[in-house]
This record gives structure tokens, sequence and C-alpha cells, in this order.
């Protein structure tokens, strides 16, 4: 049975929309199971007085940490990603001609993937207002069950982990928005449409729904599977793969040799990954246009597989095959002059370690604890079944 998105269940359940004052918060996920965009469904009601729209914009035009300004459309669109934090969030007068806030994009599951991070911020706008939030939810294309990751130390708080919570945090947008409000005790009124039909343990081709890349650098369930591991590489002199047709699944740099680097993680022997060498040359971005040697990352289990694991031992590995030429990057991320590996981690601990040579097994029993007690917090959340 398909599962049942938020947008088809609101749509369908009640034609109340009409007498609202809307602000859509979308991107071009934002579709029905017949493909047609929220926005198109409803300007026929002339409820939607303004859409706002997340980092890349409407139909992810723009690339990562690149300022929103002019976008295709034809309509009112207000982008919350410009030029310093402050674009974040939607101004005051914004939001005075309007009573209800729809927020409706696809996340991937993963606390630094930027637009659950504008969701809580967009929250924290409207705490005691009169205008109402509704999340309507998508699957977590991770699972509900993925959980994974480092804690986010509060000094570190940035567009990239606003959340209080593992880099796998195993839920929706919406359950993390009732998490959110409870976390910050935001005073206004949220809800959230449910989907019908998605369970926890589900991968997203289980769910019948068409993957519509969120991002220019995410085009499919694979790119989303592997992410959390290797958007760390974000942070080091080290190519994610942008400028290639397989983003963050394939990593490297001019000064690696790629067969030694892959029996390096072979021998690390890490559970439903196995590693390609490969040479490859980005377009764009990192390295563009230099011949990079580096490893393809082939997932052959995804229950079993750990993305931020493989991504900490993926970087640890190569700070020890190449501690001359590996470096941490210091240039100023998503608006923020701290290293962005360390805003990735959630913390300048594991940085520390690897240039400290610590032993990997102590980074994993770290992940590990953090995992655990993300579970226990999560729980009073969770809307729905295993």
């Amino acid at each position: 049975m398909m599962v049942m998105n938020g947008l088809d269940q609101w749509l369908n359940a009640s034609e109340a929309y009409r007498d609202r004052k809307i602000a859509l918060i979308v991107n071009q996920t934002s579709v029905t199971s017949e493909m047609k965009y929220s926005w198109d469904v409803l300007k026929k009601y002339g409820c939607v007085k303004r859409i706002f729209t997340p980092e890349h914009g409407l139909f992810a035009v723009e690339q990562d940490q690149i300022p929103v300004d002019r976008q295709p459309g034809g309509m009112e669109l207000v982008s919350l990603y410009g030029k310093g934090f402050a674009s974040l969030m939607p101004e005051r007068r914004w939001l005075e001609d309007i009573d209800l806030a729809v927020f409706d994009i696809q996340d991937i599951g993963c606390r630094y993937y930027t637009y659950v991070n504008t969701l809580m911020l967009i929250m924290e706008c409207l705490d005691r207002s009169d205008i109402e939030m509704l999340i309507l939810d998508r699957p977590n294309p991770l699972g509900g069950n993925m959980v994974e990751g480092s804690d986010l130390e509060p000094e570190l708080r940035s567009f990239v982990g606003i959340l209080p919570a593992p880099v796998c945090h195993g839920c929706t947008a919406g359950e993390l928005a009732l998490f959110y409000r409870d976390l910050k005790g935001i005073e206004c009124s949220i809800d959230v449409v449910e989907m019908q039909g998605w369970k926890r343990s589900m991968r997203f081709e289980e769910t019948g729904q068409t993957w519509v890349p969120p991002s220019p650098n995410m085009p499919t369930i694979r790119t989303a599977t592997v992410y959390p591991g290797t958007c760390l590489f974000e942070g080091v002199n080290i190519s994610e793969g942008r400028g290639t047709t397989t983003p963050f699944e394939l990593i490297g740099a001019p000064f690696i040799q790629a067969e030694r680097w892959g029996r390096a993680m072979e021998a690390v022997r890490l559970p439903g990954i196995s590693f390609r060498p490969v040479y490859f040359k980005p377009t764009f971005h990192k390295h563009s246009q230099n011949v990079c040697g580096g490893l393809y990352l082939h997932v052959n289990d995804r229950v079993s597989y750990k993305p931020f694991h493989t991504g900490l031992a993926l970087v640890k590995t190569l700070f020890e095959l190449y501690p001359d030429q590996a470096e941490f990057l210091h240039q100023v991320y998503e608006f923020e002059d701290i290293p962005a590996f360390d805003l990735l981690c959630g913390s300048a601990w594991y940085r520390s370690a690897i240039e400290g040579n610590i032993p990997l097994a102590k980074l994993f029993k770290r992940v590990e604890s953090a995992s655990l007690g993300w579970e226990n917090t999560r729980k009073p959340y969770l809307i729905y079944e295993p």
C-alpha cells in the first residue's frame, strides 16, 4: 500500500484551508501523489499569501551556501537563506497578514540537513503569536529507527545544528517539531498532519513515494543514505563529490592514492558498506578540473550500515595515511567562523581526537553513548508505529 503523505491527507480531509491566510514553507518536494505542487493546487482558492523558501530556493537552483536572491516561479517568494544568520528567519512584516504557516519539505533524517532547522527557526518566530503552525509530514528516508551520531554542544548551535539531537535523529519533521516545541517552551498552536501507512521500519522505496531531489546534490535515495557520514568532508580539504553525478557517494583529492585508502578502510571492517577505489574529476567546487583519487561508497545492507561511524572512520584513516596533506578547513561555514567539522559533529572533541591520534574505538564509543541518550529523549514524541 502506498504511503499517503501529509499534504495529500490535508488536501483530502478538509477544505477549511480555503478560508485561511496561508504562508507556505516549501520547495520542489512539496508535491502531491499526482506530482502536483502544493502551491499550484491551492492557488485557485486565493488562500496562499506568501511562499517562504529554504536554502537552495524553491526549485533547488542554488548550490550550497549560496544566498538565494532571485527565483523562478512567478509568485511572491521570500527567501529564508541570504547573506547572514538573520536572513534565516522571516521578518515580522512578512507575517502580519498570515494566520497559518504550513511546512511541507522532504527532510532526509540528518541534523545538519538544513530544512528542519528552518522549521525550528520559524517556530521560534511564531512563539506567543496567533499564527498557527502546521507540519505536513513526510517519510524519513533513512527510516524511523536510524539513530546514530554525536551530541550537539550548546555553544556550537548553528544552522547545521539547531536541534540538540544526534546526526541521524530517526524522526519525521513533525515529530521533531513536537520535541522542539516542548524543549523551547514555544507557545503557539503546532499541529502535525500525519502520514497514512508509514512505519518506522520502512525503506523509502517501500513507501511508494516518488523521490524528488530536495537539493542540488541529493539526487537519489542512495545519496541520502551516505550523506550523514560523507557530509563531514565539507569540513576537510577533500572533495565530497560535488561537481560529479554522484555527490557524497564519491570522495577524494588529488594527493590520495585510491587503492591505498581503500585497503585501509576495508581493514576497519565496517558493517553494510564496501569501498571501491576510484579516480574522478570534479567539474566545480573543491579540486575542480583536477583528477582526484578516492573512494566510491557502496551500501550493501542499509539495516546494519552506520553512516556517521563510516564518516568518522574515513576521516580518521585519511589523516593517518596523509598527515601532511589532509587538513581541516577553518573558513567561514554557514555564517559561523568556527571549523565546519566542529559544527557538523556538534563538538570540537572529534577533530581534536583525530588530530591527537585517539583510537577509532574511542570515537565510536562516544557516538554510541549519544545515540542511546537520544533514543530515550525522543520516545514521548514518536507518532508512528515500528
